[in-house]
C-alpha cells in the first residue's frame, strides 16, 4: 500500500501511534468517507472511529463472532476448524466486537498453513471490502448485530505456543506445525540442540511421548500422547530449512532417543 502511494503521489502517514494529536489531526483533515483498517496490530483509538463519515471498517480473518483477536489464522488452524473466512465489520470500541456487514466463508484444507491461508484471505479480504464500501456509499449497507454465542478469543502467538508438547495426540501438533508455519515454527530439542519442525505428516505408532520409534531418510518417526508424527522437514538453530534426508546427513540420530 505504501509503495503504491508514492508511486502515485499520495501523501503516506506513519506515524508511531495513533494516540498523538498530529496523527489525529492530520485523519480529521483528510475528511474521509470511510476509514479502513487492514492487519492494524494496535488499539484503535475511540476518538478516530468517528474520525470519517460513515465510520471505520476492519477486514478480519474470521468467522466473527469466532476468534475476535490477534491470531485468528493460526487459532483456527490449531483448533482443527473445518472453514474459516472474512468478516467485514464496522469498528467500535470493543475488540472485534463490531457489527458485520459481510462475511464469507472458505475451507480449510488438510494441506493449508498460516502462510496459505493468509493469501486466500487477504486476496477474498480486498474483494468484500471494496463490495462494503460500495454498499455504504450506495446506503445499501445493513451492519447485523454479531450473536452472543460462539465468540472465542485468538490470542496472540506467545513463545509457549512455539515449544512442541510431545504429550499432545499427534493431530494437534501437526496441525500446530502448519498453524506455525512459515513462521516463527514450532521447536523441540534433539540431542540437547534446538530444532524447528517445519513439516510432519500423520502416522501409526506408539511409545511414550516424544520417544524416536524410527529414523529413516524418508524423516523421523517420534510418538506423541496419541498416534506419532514423522518429522519430514527441520531446521537447525543458524541452519537452513532441510528436507529430513539432508538434515540428517552426517548426523546420528538413535531410535529411542527422548526429545525434548
Amino acid at each position: 500500500m505504501k509503495r503504491f502511494a508514492l508511486e502515485h503521489g499520495l501523501d503516506v502517514l506513519q506515524p508511531t501511534s495513533l494516540k498523538s494529536e498530529e496523527a489525529l489531526g492530520r485523519i480529521r483533515d483528510a475528511r474521509a468517507d470511510a476509514l479502513v483498517v487492514a492487519a492494524y496490530g494496535l488499539i484503535i483509538p475511540a476518538d478516530l472511529l468517528g474520525a470519517a463519515r460513515h465510520g471505520a471498517f476492519n477486514i478480519h480473518a474470521s468467522l466473527l463472532p469466532r476468534w475476535r483477536g490477534a491470531a485468528p489464522i493460526q487459532r483456527a488452524l490449531m483448533a482443527g476448524d473445518a472453514q474459516t473466512g472474512i468478516s467485514i465489520m464496522q469498528m467500535d470500541a470493543g475488540l472485534d466486537t463490531g457489527p458485520v456487514l459481510l462475511q464469507q466463508a472458505i475451507p480449510i484444507t488438510d494441506e493449508d498453513d498460516a502462510g496459505t491461508l493468509h493469501d486466500k484471505l487477504a486476496a477474498l479480504g480486498a474483494r468484500l471490502m471494496l463490495q462494503a464500501l460500495e454498499q455504504v456509499a450506495a446506503g445499501t449497507a445493513v451492519a447485523v448485530p454479531q450473536p452472543a454465542e460462539g465468540a472465542t478469543y485468538a490470542k496472540k502467538i506467545g513463545k509457549d505456543d512455539t515449544r512442541v508438547d510431545w504429550s499432545l495426540p499427534a493431530a494437534r501438533i501437526e496441525r500446530t506445525v502448519r498453524a506455525l508455519r512459515p513462521s516463527p515454527g514450532l521447536s523441540t530439542v534433539m540431542n540437547a540442540e534446538p530444532v524447528k519442525i517445519w513439516r510432519a505428516r500423520l502416522e501409526s505408532g506408539q511409545g511414550a511421548p516424544g520417544t524416536v520409534l524410527a529414523v529413516s531418510d524418508e524423516g523421523i518417526l517420534v510418538a506423541c500422547g496419541s498416534g506419532a508424527l514423522r518429522l519430514t522437514e527441520l531446521q537447525r538453530a543458524g541452519g537452513k530449512r532441510l528436507a529430513s534426508a539432508d538434515f540428517l546427513r552426517g548426523r546420528t540420530l538413535d531410535v529411542g532417543t527422548q526429545l525434548g
